[in-house]
């Protein structure tokens, strides 16, 4: 190949990155943020056992996960207050406001690309006044990650305390919950909702533990709040 052979293909190559970066920029722009940047090298060289930020589905146990169940006490209206916002969970405490997705595959890599951009709703949880319970996952980072997209989103699930509030808006109305537990889990380990089967409806939020790491889970179990 000679040199104006070596030019013509380093132009090709050239143009054909730049067209990639500009075309995928949602996907890419992270690769030019240097907090990021630095962020992962530091999170390569920790001393834990996965760098991970995704968090994993869960497996669900002993309690009814099913889209159409009814309300058994279908005479008693679930409460709920208007909100011009709609598709939103937002937990005052930690200072969360985030879009809700509700995801139609349990594919770990379709589930990464929508926690980008909110937190999901797993599929097979209740909607908010059926029985059973409405899972919903999102990202945690490692400290000191800069906010890019939503991989922050439940850094600071293990602050929350018994009763703080958190709100699901959806289809402009706003039900409120009530935080009841919260636990660590292994990775892997099943939601137990023995002892808790009292409440018709709950809300679970799962994240990574600790934050930024594929190791454990914190879950937060809230009562809907009648």
């Amino acid at each position: 190949m000679n040199r104006k052979q070596k030019k013509i293909l380093i132009f090709f190559i050239c143009f054909y990155l730049t067209a990639f970066f500009i075309f995928n920029w949602d996907d890419t722009s992270w690769f030019f943020n240097y907090k990021i940047m630095s962020g992962l090298l530091y999170d390569f060289f920790t001393p834990y056992k996965s760098a991970g930020v995704y968090s994993v589905a869960p497996v669900f146990s002993n309690y009814p996960q099913n889209n159409n169940a009814k309300n058994n006490n279908a005479n008693e209206p679930v409460k709920f207050i208007y909100s011009d916002k709609t598709n939103i969970l937002e937990i005052p405490a930690i200072n969360i406001s985030a879009p809700i997705f509700f995801s139609e595959t349990t594919d770990k890599k379709v589930l990464a690309k929508e926690l980008n951009k909110g937190v999901v709703v797993y599929p097979g949880s209740v909607l908010p006044g059926e029985n059973g319970l409405t899972v919903v996952l999102g990202h945690s980072s490692p400290p000191n990650w800069p906010r890019a997209r939503y991989d922050w989103v439940f850094n600071d699930l293990n602050n929350l305390s018994f009763r703080d509030e958190i709100f699901f808006i959806l289809n402009n109305k706003k039900y409120t919950y009530q935080v009841i537990k919260k636990e660590i889990i292994e990775k892997g380990q099943k939601i137990n909702s023995n002892g808790l089967t009292n409440y018709e409806n709950m809300i679970v939020l799962i994240s990574c533990w600790p934050p930024g790491k594929d190791w454990k889970r914190v879950v937060i179990y809230a009562e809907l709040n009648f």
